[in-house]
């Protein structure tokens, strides 16, 4: 960087040689109107931090990119229309099968259009792998704190990302028209029934008439192709702006602080490695839909209002929600003439209410620890047992519903029987994630206390030594500065308290609610027990004395930590 001072000053001070080409007339012109050089001057040097998780947020954004790119070739070829039509095509099996005309159509690309089968697939292939890295992406931002101020709004963004992503696939697999969209329109046609009171209206509005109505492909194709990727789109763009104005987020390390940043400047070099990277998924993507055969329309045939196709499963990523209604007892309730099919609305309203606690969990934290400073160090999830371990729990809730929404699957293919599955599930779903948060948050504390020992003691050598006494010991590698700061850089809260009962003047004292809710949270997530202090320097001193090699540095990073 030393020709800086005497290339870059020194070609500014030139004067131009010759009169001003074409490209730098065109780059004044555009200059003076949208001020392009003081904006790129600003942000195309901007830092990003280099670490293999943040590549789950590219796959999210190159996905769905793909999506959108595949979307607009299948919608070139697609019909949405219900109207009834007999098949003479290229597959012989359904010709003379009446069908819908959105059925025909997709047969039709799958077989007619020149590579239109490799397209649908790859569309189908890009969905299940943007709702996977979204999911992946924000555990990662939920597992390092990456949530926290400024980045609250961003999450909240990254949510609604996620659950408009589960609602376009739902739309995108139900236009074909095939016997396993069929029922799982079928499936979210009774679920909209459960609704007390106004359930029929509104499937009757959407559906536009008595079920399977003439009118839901129609609908559903202009809010798959335009209404929620239109906002998806606007929402990444939100996102990506919001990612430049704050500081990406870095792992602990040296020189690395809440005020900087330590990696690779926007321009070059990421770009190059995020150009280089979206068609590394592109390839994947498309040797996957070249490969793996997904949602073969054509073997499972046209849909018939009294037929279910056998198996029938959603996408995983709705599997959740299926599962919550399969392993809810079928209860109902028969009140002022109507009947309210609770087996059906609770696990209806259980789905969004679970999603919603995601979304609002930043701000409890924030509202129970009371921490007001903005944060740009991603911690270590072992340093955050409790949120960790809800993470976890969060997780095992997800995997148990997963295996309650193909119970049917599971029981044909391990021989089990379908009650005992489903009764597993009902019990799993509350011991679950409590067993699994207490796990975790037992593991969180052990790591914590290796990562204790390794800081005072240094890393084990393997070399064992007998000392003049005869006491045999094994020989620690002294720890660099570099990681002695990775082990001890990360902060330890200490729990809200609402102080004592009554006043000096033994009055007492006036204690909100909600004051002695955030001391019962705080407690639990951050009072005794909760994590193994840090070592101190008095501690490091007493086990290396004042002569050992590089005791004075690296007591000064425990010191400083």
């Amino acid at each position: 960087m030393g020709e800086d001072s005497d290339g870059v000053l020194g070609q500014g001070d030139r004067t131009r040689s010759g009169p001003p080409g074409k490209g730098e007339r065109l780059a004044d012109w555009a200059d003076g109107r949208l001020g392009l050089y003081a904006l790129a001057k600003a942000n195309m040097r901007k830092i990003f931090p280099d670490h293999w998780s943040f590549m789950l947020g590219e796959i999210c954004l190159y996905s769905f990119l793909i999506i959108i790119l595949t979307g607009i070739y299948l919608t070139l070829f697609f019909e949405p229309s219900s109207a009834e039509v007999v098949y003479h095509g290229s597959y012989t099996p359904l010709n003379g099968v009446r069908m819908t005309r959105a059925y025909e159509s997709t047969l039709d690309i799958s077989f007619e259009v020149r590579g239109g089968l490799l397209i649908r697939q790859i569309h189908h292939w890009a969905a299940l792998v943007f709702v996977a890295a979204m999911l992946v992406h924000m555990m990662r931002v939920f597992f390092t704190g990456a949530f926290r101020k400024p980045r609250e709004l961003n999450w909240l963004f990254g949510w609604t990302l996620l659950f408009l992503g589960v609602i376009t696939g739902l739309t995108g697999y139900s236009l074909p028209d095939d016997l396993l969209s069929g029922t799982g329109l079928r499936f979210a046609h009774g679920a909209i029934l459960s609704v007390p009171v106004v359930g029929t209206y509104l499937a009757f509005f959407l559906f536009g008439g008595e079920f399977p109505g003439d009118d839901i492909i129609a609908r559903l194709y202009p809010i798959h192709i335009l209404l929620l990727p239109g906002i998806m789109l606007g929402l990444v763009v939100a996102h990506l702006i919001l990612v430049f104005h704050h500081k990406h987020t870095q792992f602990a390390g040296p020189g690395r602080t809440e005020r900087n940043v330590v990696g690779a400047p926007f321009l070059p070099v990421y770009t190059a490695k995020a150009g280089g990277f979206f068609f590394l998924v592109f390839g994947v993507l498309s040797i996957v839909a070249a490969t793996f055969s997904i949602n073969p329309v054509w073997a499972l045939g046209p849909y018939r209002p009294d037929h279910v196709s056998t198996g029938a499963q959603p996408d995983w990523y709705l599997g959740f929600s299926e599962g919550l209604i399969r392993v809810m007892p079928s209860w109902e309730i028969n009140a002022w003439g109507h009947t309210l099919e609770l087996g059906v609305f609770i696990p209806f309203t259980l789905f969004p209410l679970i999603m919603a606690a995601i979304a609002v969990y930043p701000f409890i934290e924030a509202w129970v620890t009371k921490d007001k400073r903005e944060h740009h160090i991603a911690q270590r999830p072992r340093n955050a047992p409790a949120r960790t371990g809800l993470g976890v729990a969060w997780l095992t809730l997800y995997f148990v519903l997963l295996i309650g929404g193909g119970n049917d699957i599971v029981a044909t293919s391990f021989d089990l029987s379908i009650n005992a599955i489903t009764w597993f599930v009902r019990i799993a779903v509350f011991a679950g994630p409590a067993l699994a948060f207490v796990i975790t948050r037992r593991i969180c504390l052990g790591l914590q206390h290796r990562d204790s020992e390794k800081a005072l003691h240094g890393r084990e050598s393997g070399t064992i030594k007998r000392l003049p006494h005869g006491e045999f010991v094994e020989i620690h590698t002294p720890l660099s500065q570099a990681e002695l700061h990775t082990l001890t850089a990360h902060e330890q809260p200490t729990p809200y308290e609402i102080g004592p009962e009554v006043d000096a003047n033994g009055v007492r004292r006036q204690i909100k609610r909600s004051d002695r809710l955030r001391a019962r949270l705080s407690k639990a997530m951050y009072g005794p027990g909760t994590h193994v202090p840090k070592p101190t320097v008095e501690e490091y001193r007493a086990l290396h004395g004042a002569h050992g090699h590089g005791e004075g540095e690296r007591d000064g990073d425990v010191q400083r930590h």
